[in-house]
């Protein structure tokens, strides 16, 4: 631990004698800037816990001291609760980073089993997180979206944009179900249905590069609820991405123009989602094992409406305000425990 803070210690001078020798570039200079500014916390952290573990030192010393040993007590007290949250705090800022947590994320929702009540549970998701992303400060942004008609979803897919989105909501992704009594059940009568959700960090175009001539672009009429035309123009875009076979359509703007822009943002996320993911398999075989690995086949979590439960089955979390977790004012709750289980994972590899 020692030579791992030793060397933070010695990166963050480097940093600060590169940039103020004033012969950097700009893009190189912003780089680096961002790394002293991240790497700056952790060494306060580290100058502090020094410091501390001297005065713990110089206290010990005063016990002896018949009038100090009283004041010298107290002081220690405080400093015994003070250094081992500066060890968890820089402990913690030595955890890999993963590079996406900072971006805007892309939201997916799709109704599973369970017909138009899977349906409305989507759009009751698609409710939830949009209520977080308020209490958040976050801007959500609907890209595409096909209802039914009782007012729920068949599939939406969102834009969310704010600091750091994508690493408030990476633990999202997989398979939640419902239980409850349909607002179609005439008898009264608990149902199970499910949506799927994916939360994707939003790529931007430096982080993946779409040839051309990789690109199939058609176009065709968007279509309503029931087939009817809404426009009369070609104004929907089909984007196949042929080396992966991804593709993305888009129809929710009147302007071609407006829906390839967005088409291309979100094929641009799945590429770099595909590209994550492919990474993430070659290095850790252990994956599905891990916290939050976003195995998008699990059933990560039960929304059990007639006990007002939620159940997080990854983390053994059960909260009985399932209301207030539906509107997004208690989501942090379940957010926060499972960013917590994912660190105390991520400390444990590191410490064995």
């Amino acid at each position: 631990m020692n030579e791992k803070l030793s060397t933070i210690k010695k990166r963050h001078e480097e940093l600060a004698a590169l940039m103020s020798a004033g012969n950097l570039a700009g893009d190189e200079f912003t780089k680096l800037s961002m790394e002293y500014a991240e790497l700056s916390p952790v060494v306060e952290a580290i100058d502090e816990l020094g410091n501390a573990e001297s005065e713990k030192q110089d206290l010990q010393e005063l016990l002896n001291d018949p009038e100090m040993k009283d004041m010298a007590k107290e002081e220690l007290l405080a400093l015994d609760k003070r250094i081992p949250e500066l060890e968890q705090q820089i402990k913690l800022a030595l955890i890999p980073k993963d590079e996406a947590d900072t971006k805007n994320a892309i939201l997916e929702i799709r109704a599973g089993t369970g017909g138009d009540e899977a349906a409305l549970f989507a759009a009751d998701l698609f409710t939830m997180y949009k209520g977080y992303a308020a209490k958040m400060g976050w801007r959500v942004e609907v890209l595409e979206a096909s209802e039914n008609d009782i007012g729920g979803y068949k599939e939406v897919v969102a834009q969310i944009t704010g600091q750091n989105v994508f690493s408030k909501l990476k633990f999202e992704s997989g398979v939640h179900r419902v239980q409850r009594v349909p607002k179609t059940e005439t008898q009264g009568r608990v149902h199970t249905s499910a949506a799927t959700v994916a939360v994707l960090p939003e790529a931007e175009e430096v982080d993946i590069e779409i040839r051309t001539e990789d690109l199939r672009v058609d176009t065709y009429r968007s279509q309503g609820a029931g087939g009817q035309h809404v426009n009369t123009t070609d104004s929907a875009v089909r984007l196949t991405h042929i080396p992966t076979g991804v593709v993305v359509e888009m129809q929710e703007e009147r302007s071609q123009h407006k829906n390839r822009d967005k088409a291309m943002k979100v094929l641009r996320t799945r590429l770099y989602d595909l590209q994550r993911q492919q990474l993430a398999d070659e290095r850790a075989e252990d994956r599905k094992s891990q916290v939050g690995s976003g195995d998008r086949s699990e059933r990560i979590r039960t929304y059990n409406y007639p006990q007002g439960r939620l159940t997080d089955h990854r983390i053994n979390l059960t909260l009985y305000k399932l209301e207030e977790v539906v509107s997004g004012e208690a989501l942090d709750e379940v957010i926060d425990s499972l960013i917590a289980e994912d660190q105390a994972a991520s400390l444990a590899s590191l410490e064995n």
